[in-house]
Formats: structure tokens, C-alpha cells, sequence
């Protein structure tokens, strides 16, 4: 036995290779940054780049950014150490206007406040990524952003049934969402109750393209689910004002 095994010290490594989008980027110490990524089989997992904060390594080092990721720790529960290199920069995009900025910055903020870390969501994973190369399609953000938010709230456990009337059973003249619930309602199920309802628009139920009113009227109602619902299952954590400044950007251009 040798004297490292005497003393139980174990050199076995974890490892492992996957891609991630770059939530956010810290700098650790003089030249290292501790980076938080959401990856399609690790989840949300931070790890230090070393050299990360240098002038080679910080511009890869960007929100939103596609990275190849070496991820190696000596225990599964360190923080661990990555090894990055740029598949695609998205900064460029991000940069074009501010609608697009406050975007990827909702984005990735809320990414970084929902998801459990180290918890695989691989589904949200991809319409994550897929959102984020639409950047800079003003004319398809909007809507495919406000789907997201909707895939969002249904890969976090509090998805939005909007099918049906949640009072009668009708599946026309649905207009209101239950505050409550996140179930659809009707004109006839809501009655003397319509003023507190959220509004249903068309979009909601996948009705297709939205001109940019209906879109705004929607996140209204998401935004509610996020604040309301699982902001508070979050532990009542303060949801990230980058979403806020999101729809405030955007109502403006309408």
C-alpha cells in the first residue's frame, strides 16, 4: 500500500464535457472568474475558469455566450474547475439595440434565479438556446420570448391549463386566466368575478403571430405566475429586475 493510500487520499478526478450557455461571469481573485453556466446534462453549474479574467479569456467570457465546457473537480460537490472554449458569441447581437440587451439580460437573470442548481432541465435547455439565437430578430423576439417565459413556468411546476374553462368545462369563449390556478376561464365562468381575473389572450393559447399589444398583454399575465407563484416557492426571493426592464423596453416600443 502506498503512503497516499495510508492516508487515504484519493486522487481519482471528476470529470466531465458538455455545452453551456454563460449566465453570468465574476472575477475571482486577480486573474480567475467564477462562471455560472446552463449546461443540457449538468443543469445550472458554476465552476472557476482560471486566467478568466485576463484580456485573452474575458471577452469570450460574455452573457449568453455558446460555450464548450471541461468541467474537473477532485469531489462531485466542489466547485470544481472548467475549461472553456467559445462555440458562438452572442454579443454581438445583444449589442445591435436595447430591446435585444434587455432581453438576453431577462434571460439569462431569470435562468440563474429558477433553476435548482446542478438539476438537469434538458428540455428547457434547448428552447433556451434556440431563443437566444433568434437575438437581434426584433420582428420574432418578442413572441418567441413570451413562449419561453410560458415554457418556463411549466418546467418549473407551475405551467398555466389553459385548454379549458376551469368553472364550466367550455373550451370557446375562454378569456380570463384564475389567478389562482393558472386555469383558463371563461365570460360566463368568470361572472361577477371578471375584474380580478388576468387577461387570456389569443397568443397564450398558441393562436400564433401577436401583433406587439397582444404580446405585452400576455407577459403581463406570466410576469403575474413568476411574482406571484414561483417567486414565493423560490423561498421569496426578488425576481430579477432585468425582466421588468425587459417589458419596460419593450412596452415602450409598441
Amino acid at each position: 500500500m502506498s503512503c497516499a493510500e495510508r492516508r487515504g487520499v484519493n486522487y481519482n478526478i471528476m470529470e466531465w464535457r458538455d455545452q453551456g450557455i454563460l449566465l453570468s461571469m465574476r472575477r475571482h481573485g486577480e486573474s480567475a472568474a467564477i462562471i455560472e453556466v446552463f449546461t443540457q446534462d449538468h443543469g445550472r453549474h458554476a465552476g472557476v475558469v482560471r486566467g478568466g479574467a485576463s484580456r485573452r479569456i474575458a471577452p469570450v467570457l460574455q452573457p449568453g455566450a455558446q460555450l464548450d465546457l471541461l468541467w474537473r473537480a477532485r469531489l462531485e460537490d466542489h466547485i470544481g474547475t472548467y475549461q472553456v472554449e467559445p462555440i458562438r458569441s452572442r454579443a454581438a447581437a445583444a449589442l445591435s439595440d436595447r430591446l435585444t440587451l434587455a432581453g438576453l439580460n431577462a434571460v439569462t437573470s431569470l435562468l440563474s434565479f429558477c433553476l435548482p442548481e446542478r438539476e438537469v432541465h434538458a428540455s428547457l435547455y434547448r428552447r433556451s438556446e434556440q431563443l437566444l439565437d433568434l437575438l437581434g430578430r426584433n420582428d420574432v423576439w418578442p413572441l418567441a420570448y413570451l413562449n419561453w417565459e410560458v415554457a418556463l413556468l411549466d418546467d418549473m411546476g407551475f405551467g398555466l391549463d389553459l385548454g379549458r374553462c376551469a368553472v364550466s368545462g367550455a373550451t370557446e369563449g375562454l378569456v380570463y386566466v384564475s389567478p389562482k390556478s393558472g386555469r383558463a376561464v371563461s365570460v360566463e365562468g368568470a361572472g361577477d368575478w371578471a375584474h380580478r381575473m388576468l387577461p387570456l389572450p389569443p397568443v397564450l393559447r398558441g393562436a400564433g403571430p401577436a401583433q406587439d399589444g397582444e404580446v405585452a398583454e400576455a407577459l403581463r399575465t406570466t410576469g403575474f405566475f413568476i411574482e406571484n407563484h414561483l417567486a414565493p416557492a423560490l423561498g421569496n426571493k426578488p425576481v430579477p429586475e432585468a425582466r421588468a426592464r425587459f417589458v419596460d423596453v419593450f412596452n415602450r416600443r409598441i
